[in-house]
């Protein structure tokens, strides 16, 4: 089978192999690969600027769905044929006070697909049978293959953010996870959603009005601190959601965010922060992190597309997955948000 393998840390270091269908055990499932969504960590990984561990050699790809293929003997919910989305937890402990509580998305020992053990980018993926969720037959498959990044989304925004109707709300970074915040923000019904990314944005920032931001601002344009701070009763926003890669971003979320406001952090960022945050104790602002997902969250995203609550299409352009390296490219160029490719 092909399979887009990363094999070595440095750039480039990317290329299409055969490898044989992989073996699985009694526990797992064989799924022919129907959508695999291409992440931003695969392009760090692609450039070799991550900094996360990676098994190398390692096959891409955790954003996916398919058909299964075959089954594991202890497999009892699924069977050949079904349609199915996968969650990216490809190994944990399962022993641990967060994996029996459910929160199995910060196990210690969580390896995902991608990384950790082979990915879908490839004809087929074994997968642990814990990971799947039956896919609805009116959601299709390149929809199903950004079920990851709407998760992502949705914890940050639904589950762990507070959102009452009316409130300001600005979501800083319009790639893939910020317009899927974007979206989830909307259906909390605020008075304003406020969209912030940089002249290079400008493709991806008019995708954000079309998926419902009310303001798009570019911050090496203009003072964006001031311009939230213009809006409604001039003390800034009720919650901030940062979906941007860079630690400096959060000196702005502070600047903005009004006193006892709310701050989700979802984006990563290596560099040292470098700004006092005493401004998040003068203000009493609530900051937290935001990772992963469980399977609550898988539940609800895949409800919300098979309803029809979610625009995806404005988002993504398809490929096939020989064409994986303009995949990377039209993604990393940022003309658009998600590439997704079909094997």
């Amino acid at each position: 089978m092909r399979a887009l393998v990363n094999y070595e840390r440095a750039p480039g270091k990317v290329e299409m192999r055969e490898k044989p269908i992989p073996e699985i055990g009694d526990n797992d499932v064989l799924l022919a690969t129907k959508g695999v969504g291409v992440c931003g960590s695969d392009l760090h990984q692609w450039h070799a600027s991550h900094s996360w561990p990676v098994n190398y050699p390692v096959t891409l790809g955790h954003e996916f769905a398919g058909v299964v293929a075959g089954v594991g003997k202890n497999v009892k919910r699924f069977k050949e044929g079904d349609r199915v989305v996968s969650e990216t937890a490809a190994s944990i402990c399962g022993e641990c006070v967060y994996c029996r509580s459910g929160n199995y998305n910060v196990c210690p020992n969580r390896l995902g697909f991608g990384y950790g053990l082979d990915g879908a980018m490839a004809d087929y993926v074994k997968v642990p049978a814990r990971c799947l969720h039956n896919l609805p037959d009116n959601v299709p498959f390149e929809d199903a293959a950004m079920t990851e990044p709407g998760c992502v989304a949705c914890n940050a925004a639904m589950e762990l953010s507070r959102i009452t109707p009316g409130d300001t709300v600005v979501v800083l970074g319009p790639g893939t996870i910020g317009l899927m915040v974007l979206q989830m923000c909307r259906l909390g019904s605020p008075g304003e959603l406020v969209l912030v990314g940089t002249s290079k944005d400008e493709s991806r920032l008019a995708t954000g009005r079309l998926l419902g931001a009310t303001t798009t601002l570019m911050a090496d344009k203009e003072d964006v601190v001031e311009r939230v701070k213009s809006i409604g009763d001039g003390f800034g926003a009720h919650l901030v959601i940062d979906c941007v890669g860079i630690s400096a971003a959060l000196k702005s979320c502070l600047e903005m965010v009004r006193p006892m406001g709310q701050i989700t952090k979802v984006g990563w960022g290596r560099e040292p922060v470098g700004f006092s945050l005493d401004p998040l104790v003068q203000k009493a602002v609530t900051l937290q992190g935001s990772f992963s997902h469980n399977y609550r969250t898988w539940e609800r995203v895949i409800g919300l597309m098979a309803g029809g609550q979610l625009n995806l299409e404005p988002m993504r352009r398809i490929y096939s997955l020989d064409d994986w390296e303009l995949a990377f490219k039209t993604m990393d160029s940022l003309e658009i948000a998600k590439s997704v490719l079909k094997p």
